[in-house]
């Protein structure tokens, strides 16, 4: 027989997200509303965009002004320069090279005894300042690389900003609500609309400890919803690494493909198939009485009539499950009506079981007699 875990549990989308705008402003547009399916990178609402197209036209020029600084075009992606060949050090380094010349013309002067001492310590003072001005002019020169990368760095911000100006869905989905209206002003993180994935829907479960070990993912589930005769299949899908310490159950959730009147927030009945090939004891439905709340089979045991109180399981269209009280192949009467525990009985066919029967199929009720009377 199949084996199933019955349980209660609900139903979700499988995501649900309450997006919001990332900068702040009043909303010019919002071109969804509840109920509208849309598609990942869809436009949801739109925040007034000029403020930001202005901050990004601001951005553009400080790059465009960074880079004539640095001797580039002003337009261009590529900002690598060598500093040696920016104006400012190329002025630094001829001064430079001059004053060395200088020096090294009057030292050469002053040897000879010519140039007297003052030309010489006048040459090596403007050599100190010279050396001086290119070192300042290389630091310049880094100085605006720095600012360039900075200025380029606050370009892609306002392109940023700019882009976050326009909410888009980042799944596909369909709207569950709208927060915010036209014309309302928002600030980053301000709600506007929720929008969730239904399909496949997320089955919550909680499954009693005692039953924990048997739940396995790929196992598949069938399931009921309130007003509504399908059953509705799906697949255990993820499962808690630990039990619940308050509840003491494993939470468990399975996808379930939406069909049908599925929808999230149902309440949902469901089967977990944890093996369908069982083996289990089943014996015919006229076999069965109840009595005062109790349910029994009247067996036959060397003649005798036997009363066993069972417990039952599942139910088909003409037999029942019996979860405890017979074994595989016991003998049943059907029809057993007024008989007691004690009663001899005469039955008109073998009570054991027939050779080669599997017991795994017959079960209780196929070994039983077809007919039996009392003695």
């Amino acid at each position: 027989m199949e084996r199933a875990v019955v349980v209660s549990g609900s139903l979700a989308a499988q995501e649900d997200s309450t997006l919001s705008s990332k900068v702040s402003g009043r909303l010019q547009s919002i071109p969804v509303d509840v109920g509208s399916p849309v598609r990942q990178g869809d436009a949801l609402a739109q925040v007034e965009p000029r403020d930001y197209e202005l901050r990004l036209q601001q951005a553009a020029a400080a790059v465009a002004q960074a880079r004539a600084e640095l001797g580039l075009p002003l337009e261009g992606e590529n900002d690598q320069v060598d500093v040696h060949v920016i104006t400012l050090v190329r002025q630094a380094r001829a001064t430079l090279e001059e004053a060395t010349k200088n020096r090294e013309r009057i030292h050469q002067l002053s040897e000879d005894g010519i140039a007297a001492a003052a030309e010489l310590d006048a040459v090596e003072a403007a050599h100190v300042v010279a050396r001086t001005r290119y070192e300042a002019a290389m630091e310049e020169a880094r100085t605006r690389l720095a600012a360039l990368a900075q200025r380029r760095v606050e370009l892609e911000i306002a392109r940023k900003q700019l882009a976050d100006a326009t909410v888009r869905a980042p799944f596909d989905g369909v709207i569950q609500a709208r927060v915010a209206g036209l014309g309302q002003y928002v600030a980053p993180g301000t709600a506007i609309v929720t929008l969730v994935r239904a399909d496949p829907l997320r089955l919550r479960l909680e499954v009693p400890e005692r039953e924990s070990a048997l739940i396995r993912t790929q196992q598949p589930v069938r399931l009921r919803v309130e007003g509504d005769l399908r059953v509705y299949g799906g697949t255990v899908a993820r499962l808690s690494p630990a039990l619940d310490e308050a509840t003491r159950t494993l939470r468990v959730e399975a996808d379930v493909p939406q069909q049908g009147t599925l929808r999230p927030g149902l309440f949902a009945r469901v089967q977990i198939v944890v093996d369908p090939e069982a083996p289990g004891v089943a014996v015919p439905t006229n076999s069965l009485t109840s009595f005062a709340g109790l349910e029994k089979v009247v067996t036959v045991q060397e003649g005798k009539a036997r009363e066993r109180i069972v417990t039952t399981g599942r139910r088909g269209p003409d037999w029942i499950e019996i979860v405890n009280g017979l074994s595989a192949g016991d003998a049943v009467i059907l029809d057993p009506a007024g008989l007691r525990t004690g009663q001899p009985v005469t039955t008109n066919a073998p009570v054991e079981p027939p050779a080669g029967t599997d017991s795994r199929r017959s079960g209780a009720g196929a070994a039983a007699p077809q007919h039996a009377k009392a003695g």
